[in-house]
């Protein structure tokens, strides 16, 4: 390897699923192809290996049964290799890890924080140890990048304010070229709409169940709600839908690996979260010309203009919500611009690997 190539590492608690092809791997797969391009060499980290997409092309040390960052302190004792820069993603921030990488690498540490935050904040006992954990720890990570403005402040506020010279903000971004947009009008009546979100109780999915039960009938019998993905609270929203006897509307259609051609076929993306830190459902939907129905939680407020490109409604209420979708379903409020433009603009996967990639050169 010449003196002047870059070589990075890249550590990922990211688990490889082949039934999940999510905005997340075409990140990974675009940075890696730039980094080729560009010379430089990328050793990959993450759980598990994967023979979808790119990644057989990729140089993956898989952890297997091991923790990521016991994984990449095991390798950099082990083999004779000095980095320029470590990258981390879904790793946990402030941690003796980074400290521990610092004694072994002269490489420049990036955290990217892509982790929500609870409604309400941490419980004060978790916020002083996050407090203690910024002083002790964070000297030996180079760079923050939040994924959105939110999270940004959220890694100031948990770890302290002292960071703020090193907290960048780099937005997620989707690959709009394999999202097909909606190119005929939405129905200001009896709207189609959907929902797209990983089954648990945060997604708030139950909410949108309670909504629905306080509508009319004369509404229930003419609305059809269809939920894309899979998770641990499924169960419990199927008992819900069967409490309230809304098995006609909601339509559970589980993970679909085709869903991004499936978005122009609805009219608008209900999002009922309770924490999200930057939503790639959202700017897929909005890629599809299709707008958002969600909470003011995370960055959602980032790229969710209310009544323009779609509409924001209070976390958690039921009864709001309820309102909203009435408004919707008769025709009273109603979304008419184009919304793929503006994820064009500002947050598409070309961007998002433009901006990650300053830093290697930094």
């Amino acid at each position: 390897m010449g003196l002047n190539r870059k070589h990075i590492a890249v550590i990922c608690n990211y688990e490889l699923l082949e039934d999940r092809v999510g905005g997340m791997d075409y990140f990974f797969w675009t940075f890696n192809h730039k980094c080729a391009e560009q010379q430089i060499a990328v050793d990959w980290f993450f759980p598990n290996k994967s023979r979808y997409g790119d990644y057989p092309t990729f140089n993956i040390i898989p952890a297997n049964d091991s923790s990521l960052e016991a994984c990449f302190s095991s390798y950099i004792k082990t083999q004779k290799v000095q980095y320029s820069h470590i990258v981390t993603h879904f790793i946990e921030l402030c941690t003796p890890f980074f400290g521990d990488v610092k004694k072994l690498q002269k490489a420049k540490i990036i955290a990217v924080d892509h982790n929500p935050r609870p409604l309400g904040g941490y419980p004060l006992k978790k916020q002083l140890k996050k407090k203690l954990k910024g002083f002790l720890y964070s000297r030996y990570i180079d760079l923050f990048i939040g994924v959105s403005n939110y999270t940004s402040q959220a890694i100031l506020q948990d770890f302290g304010s002292h960071l703020k010279p090193k907290t960048q903000t780099i937005y997620n971004g989707v690959l709009i070229d394999t999202i097909i947009p909606k190119t005929t009008a939405r129905s200001r009546i009896n709207p189609k709409f959907l929902v797209v979100s990983h089954l648990r109780a945060s997604k708030g999915i139950q909410d949108l169940i309670r909504a629905v039960y306080l509508l009319t009938e004369t509404i229930k019998k003419s609305l059809k709600i269809d939920v894309y993905g899979d998770g641990p609270y499924k169960d419990n929203l199927f008992q819900l839908v069967k409490l309230y006897n809304l098995e006609s509307v909601f339509n559970f259609k589980g993970s679909q690996s085709t869903l991004k051609a499936l978005y122009q076929q609805y009219d608008y993306l209900i999002q009922p979260t309770h924490m999200e830190c930057f939503s790639l459902s959202i700017l897929e939907s909005l890629a599809a010309n299709i707008p958002v129905i969600t909470t003011p939680v995370g960055g959602n407020t980032e790229v969710i203009t209310h009544n323009e490109n779609g509409f924001i409604f209070e976390t958690k209420n039921s009864k709001a919500l309820s309102g909203l979708l009435a408004d919707i379903i008769k025709g009273e409020k109603y979304i008419i611009g184009h919304t793929r433009t503006l994820i064009e603009n500002r947050f598409s996967i070309d961007m998002m690997v433009h901006n990650h990639m300053k830093y290697l050169w930094g």
